[in-house]
């Protein structure tokens, strides 16, 4: 292929650039790590109250209970990002080709999440077994570590954005230093056979989440004497989500993130940052709130969560599994979709011909039922299903314009026979 042809689409780009950041890329950099303290302070500190202090004293008393670095947490997170690392690079686990990128290249990856999980979740329950490890650790190291990765991540992203500067031609940056320390220089960014972006999309973050959560909920029992009910839906239902993700570890490589997103700030700081330590608020809401829930509640919570599960899981796969093999059935009948001029095929079957995106209704659902097991107290529990529909409601918007840019009258062939955007019925 030549250069030109290896340049993004002008059109995709504008849309793109309408419907990215703009400017407020730089908004987001500087106010998203302070919001995410400001969430911690008030669980922590304020039992879960939104605090708004009047004044500047009370700004600062409040701000106050921002915890600096320690070298416990600096030497526990150090430990788990390069033994996470080299679980990365030499566990076994097969070898799968990714989606071809706009040089007409593949990548190899080593899927062998499961495995390294499973070895993960062993290790850390032999050494609290042991007493080698305190299981309520990470939740009392919650406040440093916060500050530890923070650091961690702003210093990394710096390290992507010079790597990626002798990137391809077709990851060429835009010029702009600080825009491009924010979206990332490089689509795929690698270190011998370990891929950056798929690594901290998984691995650092998500299963960090996974032990962050254990450890709050062994906070709940030496505090109380018992872990709620509550407690344990929150727990449960997130484990399963990550459980979930690893049996399905494939399917991450046709995601958005993974072919389309370079790897800079914005996907870095989400996924160490952002991820783990706002993912886990309802479980540290829970810590010191030990209500109870009905049992038509809890029965309505899981129901829930699991309808939310079947659409979110199977939506993916039909669409994973169409993008591998066009050929394959959907609901036990010949795919149906729309053969674009470029050649892209778009599926108009099974959930996909319920809602252009049915898997985020699905994802919505889910996130849902994390947050209602804290009842109704406080509206800070609430605060992930807020957030995650204006993201899932952005990037929905974002995508439909860029493919509208793309694909031109096919597009609104596809809008035709599919006309709602995630709702079915509704929107």
């Amino acid at each position: 292929m030549n250069e030109q042809n290896l340049r993004q689409n002008p059109e995709v780009d504008a849309a793109r650039q309408k419907y990215g950041f703009g400017i407020s890329w730089l908004a987001l950099m500087v106010a998203l790590p302070p919001l995410v303290y400001y969430l911690w302070i008030c669980v922590t500190y304020y039992q879960g109250e939104l605090v708004f202090p009047s004044g500047a004293a009370a700004w600062l008393q409040f701000w106050s209970h921002i915890s600096p670095p320690t070298w416990r947490a600096v030497c526990l997170y150090g430990s788990w990002f390069l033994a996470q690392a080299a679980l990365q690079i030499w566990m076994p686990g097969p070898t799968v080709q990714g989606m071809e990128l706009p040089d007409g290249s593949r990548l190899d990856y080593r899927m062998n999440g499961m495995f390294a999980f499973l070895l993960t979740l062993g290790v850390v329950a032999g050494l609290v077994a042991l007493g080698w490890l305190d299981a309520t650790v990470l939740y009392d190291q919650l406040g440093p570590l916060l500050s530890v990765v923070n650091i961690f991540t702003f210093a990394f992203a710096g390290f992507l954005y010079l790597w990626g500067l002798k990137g391809a031609v077709w990851e060429r940056p835009t010029g702009r230093p600080f825009y491009d320390y924010f979206m990332g220089t490089a689509l795929n960014p690698r270190i011998g056979s370990l891929d950056l972006k798929l690594f901290c999309e998984a691995r650092p973050g998500m299963v960090f989440w996974m032990l962050m959560n254990l450890s709050i909920a062994a906070k709940q029992y030496e505090l109380h004497g018992m872990v709620t009910v509550p407690m344990m839906l929150v727990v449960g239902f997130q484990s399963f989500y990550l459980i979930d993700y690893f049996i399905h570890e494939q399917a991450v490589l046709t995601t958005w993130d993974i072919k389309h997103e370079k790897f800079g700030w914005m996907l870095c700081w989400g996924d160490l940052v952002w991820l783990p330590f706002t993912y886990t608020l309802q479980a540290q809401y829970l810590v010191n709130h030990t209500h109870e829930l009905p049992g038509w509640g809890i029965a309505a919570i899981v129901a829930l969560n699991l309808t939310g599960y079947a659409i979110f899981r199977g939506a993916n796969l039909q669409k994973h599994y169409f993008r591998r093999n066009p050929n394959r059935p959907v609901c036990g009948r010949p795919a149906e979709y729309i053969k674009t001029v470029k050649g892209s095929l778009l599926l108009t079957s099974g959930w996909w011909g319920f809602s252009r995106h049915m898997n985020y209704f699905g994802d919505l659902m889910i996130a849902l039922s994390w947050c209602l097991p804290a009842a109704f107290a406080s509206p800070l529990p609430y605060f992930h299903i807020v957030y995650f529909t204006i993201l899932l409601l952005h990037r929905e918007r974002r995508d439909d314009a860029m493919c509208l840019a793309k694909y031109g009258n096919d597009w609104l062939r596809y809008r035709a026979k599919v006309p709602w955007r995630i709702v079915p019925k509704l929107y």
